[in-house]
């Protein structure tokens, strides 16, 4: 069975959606995988959000893994490389398990080297191959301002170049049509700038978009893994790779999600 790893701070409900997810998708059956581990770098009682978290993980039946980054940075005092003896002591700990793929769920640490040598790892970006970067909300205020016709997510391999490493799936969406022409003839001509400091992330354009765009990071996450399960996908060496070993430059998913969300898979 392909054995997945997932890390997550565990502090929002995006960990708690993506983990749900991920079950749902193997209680199923759709998602051949097993999920290996749960790691957050938090620890029982230190937050109460987190702790909710835990019990979802300890209810679902999956082997948590705890290891506090304050405690530890706390320890080491004005250490410089406390980043790397953390992620060293990380590695000792997930030493008995042995995922085939990583996750980063909502993980609230850059990996360093160590961890991106140890693990292949993936994450996802809240935009399309070749759109804006950085978080989320950045990322919609420039689709507003560019008055994008489409959007998307992508699922990108984790490497010591931060934010930057290969594509391995995406999907796509309008982000024009019944659903938003409304709203785009509510800011026709107006300043992004303004728009901003009058409204906020509470303007019906910023809204819908974020909607759209968080709808399909699930499904998104879920039919990555099921592609790395069945071999449709690989990473060879820092290479992303389909299923006879040719390099893609991503994976389009946009049908599956679709299909996914219409509740037709």
């Amino acid at each position: 069975m392909y054995q997945v790893g997932l890390f997550a701070t565990g502090r929002g409900q995006g960990s708690r959606q993506l983990l749900q997810a991920v079950h749902h998708g193997i209680e199923s059956g759709r998602l051949p995988v097993q999920l290996s581990f749960v790691f957050s770098n938090r620890t029982p009682g230190e937050f109460e959000a987190t702790d909710g978290f835990f019990q979802m993980v300890r209810d679902y039946g999956y082997p948590l893994v705890t290891h506090s980054f304050r405690q530890y940075r706390d320890q080491v005092g004005d250490d410089p490389d406390w980043r790397m003896g953390y992620d060293r002591e990380v590695v000792r700990l997930l030493e008995p398990y042995t995922p085939d793929l990583c996750v980063l769920a909502g993980y609230l640490l850059i990996f360093s080297p160590e961890l991106c040598r140890r693990y292949t790892s993936i994450n996802l970006h809240p935009a399309a191959p070749g759109g804006p970067i950085g978080m989320w909300q950045k990322v919609i205020w420039e689709l507003i301002e560019a008055q994008a016709h489409s959007s998307g997510n992508t699922i990108f391999n984790v490497t010591e170049e931060l934010d930057m490493g290969p594509t391995v799936t995406y999907s796509s969406f309008p982000i024009t049509g019944p659903d938003f022409d409304e709203h785009w003839r509510a800011v026709l001509g107006k300043d992004v700038a303004r728009l901003r400091e009058q409204f906020g992330e509470e303007l019906p354009l910023f809204q819908q978009i974020r909607r759209h765009g968080a709808d399909r990071e699930r499904p998104l996450v879920v039919e990555t893994l099921r592609a790395f399960a069945e071999g449709r996908v690989r990473i060879d060496d820092g290479a992303v790779v389909d299923g006879n070993g040719n390099g893609v430059r991503g994976m389009d998913l946009t049908a599956e999600i679709e299909a996914a969300l219409a509740g037709d898979s």
